[in-house]
């Protein structure tokens, strides 16, 4: 009997679907070091938030008031000179903010008007306003927040998390990653790098059919597709017989038995509709602004509910500026971005916390960067006018649940918002930080390539900030 491989995967109702499903069968091909796991665990999954093409702290949550006096002055001489992506620092005239802030919660969180949902839960949150790092393109940025790295070919935040701890369910991918549009970074941001491909985020798409080419032809029954499997099966432990070492084989033979389990639940996990009126208002779903975010916002509950490791949500994409890149009038844009997004994820912090899951579940915000106290053109009107350049030296993060005692801040700007000056955090630490609340060792957390033991943190990265988030 002759087999071709590509009309049985179309036949068999596969397609590329259990390229999701790989995790699965491949993750002991290359298990972490026992060491990794060693540290006190306070969370077990995390869901990222992040705002694509860098928020701005300064109109969210860290208020310069020197901003509006010194507003379409040059920047004083005594703050130095930073590298900036599309305009001079110091030839730039600064740009007071529009924002009004409050303090809220029990703490006295200081946040702006355009975030009226999430300041109800700002005794949630850490908030940390010293976060730096080097990488003022778009390119690099994102690359150091996701891969710890500002050049491409590095793994990805969620790529070393699920090969340190796996996934705890047998019916879903292990890391998944909702988008908005394009990335300006492209795929890369979540990819595996050089770990193997099984630790490669999934993406995962709004609708009943959820992940690409999962689904099986409409002319075949799931009792056909069984027999295919079985046949499949029968005739790939055939071939591993002499090939005993080979463990890719066993991983492929589990990841068709996934793939064919993740066809009846994935359609379910992406049915919203069983969810009542009540959590779909709770994320913003009964209205046009906030129903796309809030939909994947509460997506992402579900997601670790059944025991995702991973999830990645973005905000923002590449086409006609509707991200959170703010060169164009900044505060308009964030007015736009922030409307999008801030009852959603107020509404994730509730539900998360009423199930009991916010106690396991770590969220993360942010960016790849800030934005600059100066604007990059001009400010005498027209549409280039009062938009804020990139700004990695200094900028906002916030962490809540997972064992994230909230209610506090963290690090300081100085005057004008431009670098971090107290307690300063840079991405290896906040990455070391993220592994160290999951349980894992960012030291010990390593793979060998090309001749070295590679980790999310390079040689660098620090675990001091623990003990502040959880106390």
């Amino acid at each position: 009997m002759s087999i071709n491989r590509r009309a049985f995967l179309e036949r068999s109702g596969l397609g590329l679907g259990w390229v999701a499903a790989n995790w699965l069968g491949q993750r002991a091909q290359a298990a972490p070091p026992a060491a990794a796991k060693t540290l006190p665990a306070s969370a077990k999954a995390v869901i990222s938030l992040f705002m694509h093409g860098g928020p701005s702290h300064i109109e969210l949550f860290d208020p310069k008031p020197a901003l509006n006096r010194l507003h379409g002055q040059l920047v004083p001489a005594s703050f130095g000179h930073v590298q900036l992506q599309f305009s001079k620092f110091n030839e730039s005239p600064v740009l007071g903010s529009k924002r009004t802030f409050q303090r809220h919660g029990q703490a006295g969180i200081e946040m702006s008007d355009l975030l009226p949902n999430l300041a109800h839960h700002a005794d949630k949150l850490a908030v940390i306003k010293s976060m730096y790092h080097d990488g003022f393109t778009h390119t690099a940025a994102l690359n150091f927040l996701n891969n710890g790295w500002p050049r491409l070919g590095r793994p990805s935040v969620g790529s070393w998390v699920v090969y340190g701890l796996g996934s705890e369910s047998d019916s879903l991918p292990a890391f998944v990653v909702m988008l908005e549009g394009g990335i300006k970074s492209g795929p890369e941001v979540w990819s595996s790098g050089f770990l193997p491909a099984v630790y490669q985020g999934t993406t995962l798409r709004q609708g009943p059919s959820p992940i690409l080419n999962l689904k099986r032809p409409e002319s075949m029954t799931s009792a056909s597709q069984r027999q295919w499997l079985d046949e499949l099966k029968w005739f790939n432990e055939r071939h591993r017989e002499p090939r005993r070492e080979d463990s890719a084989l066993d991983a492929r033979i589990a990841s068709y038995e996934l793939a064919f389990r993740m066809q009846s639940t994935a359609p379910e996990l992406a049915d919203l509709s069983k969810e009542s009126a009540a959590t779909r208002a709770l994320y913003g779903m009964d209205d046009p602004r906030t129903a796309d975010f809030g939909a994947r916002c509460l997506m992402a509950r579900r997601l670790v509910e059944r025991g995702v490791r991973f999830v990645q949500l973005w905000s923002g994409n590449t086409t006609g500026g509707e991200d959170w890149d703010g060169h164009k009038q900044c505060d308009a844009n964030h007015q736009r971005m922030a409307a999008k997004t801030d009852k959603p994820i107020a509404g994730l912090l509730e539900d998360l916390a009423k199930r009991g899951l916010l106690d396991s579940t770590l969220v993360v915000w942010g960016g790849e960067f800030g934005r600059t106290p100066t604007s990059d053109g001009s400010m005498n009107g027209g549409g280039d006018s009062l938009g804020r350049d990139h700004n990695p030296y200094g900028f906002t993060i916030w962490l809540a649940g997972g064992g994230v005692k909230g209610g506090k801040v963290i690090g300081r700007t100085d005057e004008i918002g431009l670098r971090q000056i107290e307690d300063g955090v840079h991405v290896h630490d906040l990455h070391a930080s993220i592994l160290a609340l999951l349980g894992l060792d960012h030291t010990k957390l390593t793979f060998p390539y090309q001749g070295r033991d590679f980790r999310l943190t390079d040689v660098h990265g620090s675990t001091a900030l623990v003990p502040r988030l959880r106390t």
